[in-house]
């Protein structure tokens, strides 16, 4: 069974939505207007600000995404907007017509969708019949289960610390403040051994992680501090600022970490 919407069409969410300050619908929510194109499984969008982009997503691509459903009623019931925080999910592990749909678009799009029932939740559940987003594409990268390349060294162009921590930026955060040794932050992640072993990936599960930055190992405690809202970086963690030897995964380490937001 697919997993549904990461953050957002599952029962908790949709359950809590109605709790969120509603963002109103558009004016065309009832159904798609006349300059909506449409694809042979029925999948209608229309383009709402163009984006800066040049290559599309992939179907198994990791995707972070500002998005608000509404039903054809208007009612809103989820966004990731009132949360604050946008949802990061593999695009193959989430409702058919979100997984067609944002293959469409390019880093920097708005798009709107109106999803036929058969490509949702097929009337198995609510909200059912056809439901209308409007979703934001602000980065997508590899799925985690595919190791990087650079997994079993550091490239030449990574950076490195006194410590032996050596990392890479994938992408600039927009913030400006860095976490420090003693702050809670919110983070996605995935960890491979130097021999592409995926291990731990709070992208698969669908939820951010969120922890004291002093509770957790000294590379992660070093290496998040280096970094800012929105940033994602690459992390090769030696053995001796990861578990030492004492507990599996041994070696080192290596971590895409993308920084959601410093409490």
């Amino acid at each position: 069974m697919r997993i549904l919407l990461t953050l957002a069409l599952t029962s908790l969410a949709v359950a809590t939505a109605f709790a969120q300050s509603p963002i109103p619908p558009p004016p065309d929510v009832a159904a798609p207007p006349a300059d909506a194109k449409k694809t042979p499984t029925g999948l209608a969008s229309k383009v709402i600000q163009p984006g800066t982009g040049k290559t599309h997503p992939g179907k198994a691509d990791l995707v972070t995404v500002n998005y608000t459903g509404w039903k054809t009623d208007g009612t809103m019931f989820d966004s990731s907007v009132t949360r604050g925080m946008p949802a990061t999910f593999p695009l193959d592990r989430v409702i058919a017509g979100w997984t067609e749909g944002v293959q469409l678009m390019v880093t920097g799009e708005k798009r709107r969708f109106w999803i036929p029932e058969a490509l949702a939740y097929q009337g198995r559940r609510e909200p059912k019949g056809m439901l209308v987003f409007d979703v934001e594409l602000i980065s997508f990268m590899a799925s985690p289960t595919q190791a990087p390349q650079d997994v079993k060294a550091p490239p030449s162009d990574a950076k490195r610390t006194p410590s032996g921590l050596a990392y890479k930026v994938l992408q600039p955060g927009k913030g400006t403040k860095h976490p420090n040794q003693n702050s809670t932050v919110t983070v996605h992640y995935s960890g491979w051994t130097t021999d592409g072993k995926l291990f731990d990936s709070s992208v698969t599960r669908g939820q951010p992680a969120t922890f004291p930055l002093d509770m957790v190992i000294k590379g992660w405690t070093e290496g998040l501090q280096l970094m800012v809202e929105g940033e994602k970086t690459r992390f090769w963690i030696p053995e001796a600022l990861a578990y030492q030897g004492k507990s599996a995964p041994y070696g080192l380490l290596v971590f895409d970490v993308e920084l959601l937001k410093i409490s």
